[in-house]
């Protein structure tokens, strides 16, 4: 089985190096400033589950002919459109799409692309980031990688997917439920990135200052959202997960929030606002908190705009991964 990871960065660089590790057959689809980085020093990752640094076979988009049996989509969801031009050409009769996006609006889009019978679903559960040298930091425990048919079931495809991940060191897991997986994926990154980038501090420093109330009322209107789309959180993760957001200790913070301490682009509207528009007709109402959240993160991003604009700076992106 060959895989194309779209991406070299903090989360397609993890996944792919894993599997490359494990012995499959991985090609990073990158641009020539990562390809030039990654000839010179290798595939880096650096994580509690174990290091590695592994040689990493690129291709540029103008030099991709070939179809893969799937490819690994991670890119930012503002460079979703980037990055499916660069990938159409290994799509094949036979590949699988398996995007790692947040959200689920990125489904329509791939589906009007390529077809929805080409998309799986799919969902990762990592925290990680590149640092000044390339290398992938894993900054957390957790590695999981969930996939499935979006129909619900199970597959040749899918089974033969699991197969191939089986072995590497990560999670990979084979969901039969997969949609519902996302949602409360979904949730989860949308009450972390909404407190934690409203309060500019980790979760557990908003615990710590008498907000857990916040976040588990943000939680809760998120969770609603969900429901009314008809995929409401299970009981025993809604009870888990209102735990991990009451929890003394918990020093995290979404990427959001470090996109914006660092002056990058947030992936503000895929998380928070996408959300906001299926939370019904009266959010003001039904999702206040949800909705602050949304116009923060708006705020900033028209500031930085406005910024870059003077200061005569592209708004730039890339399928980093």
């Amino acid at each position: 089985m060959r895989f194309l990871v779209v991406g070299a960065g903090a989360i397609g660089g993890y996944f792919g190096g894993r599997l490359l590790e494990a012995g499959r057959d991985v090609t990073f689809l990158v641009r020539p400033g990562r390809a030039e980085q990654l000839a010179a020093t290798g595939l880096a990752i650096r994580s509690p589950r174990g290091n590695a640094d592994l040689p990493a076979p690129t291709v540029l988009a103008d030099r991709l002919h070939d179809a893969f049996d799937v490819v690994l989509l991670s890119c930012k969801a503002y460079d979703l459109d980037a990055a499916m031009d660069a990938l159409a050409p290994a799509v094949g009769a036979g590949t699988a799409i398996l995007p790692l996006l947040n959200g689920m609006r990125h489904l329509d889009t791939l589906d009007a692309r390529f077809g929805a019978d080409r998309v799986l679903g799919g969902a990762c559960l990592i925290s990680a980031t590149l640092d000044a040298e390339g290398r992938i930091i894993h900054l957390n425990d957790s590695d999981g990688l969930v996939f499935g048919e979006r129909g619900g079931g199970r597959s040749a495809r899918v089974e033969a997917i699991a197969a191939a991940f089986a072995g590497a060191r990560f999670d990979g897991r084979l969901s039969e439920a997969i949609l519902q997986e996302m949602w409360e994926k979904w949730v989860f990154i949308a009450t972390l990135a909404g407190i934690t980038t409203l309060m500019r501090a980790t979760l557990g420093d908003v615990v710590a200052s008498g907000g857990a109330a916040l976040a588990a009322s943000l939680l809760d209107e998120c969770a609603a959202v969900a429901a009314r789309q008809g995929f409401a959180p299970r009981a025993d993760w809604m009870a888990g997960t209102r735990r991990f957001f009451g929890a003394p200790g918990a020093f995290v913070a979404a990427s959001m929030l470090r996109d914006i301490e660092r002056g990058a682009r947030p992936e503000a509207d895929q998380i928070l606002g996408d959300l906001l528009r299926r939370a019904g007709a009266e959010p003001e109402r039904d999702a206040p908190l949800l909705r602050l959240a949304v116009a923060h993160a708006k705020a900033y991003e028209a500031r930085r705009e406005r910024e870059q604009t003077q200061r005569g700076a592209p708004v730039s992106g890339g399928y980093t991964g």
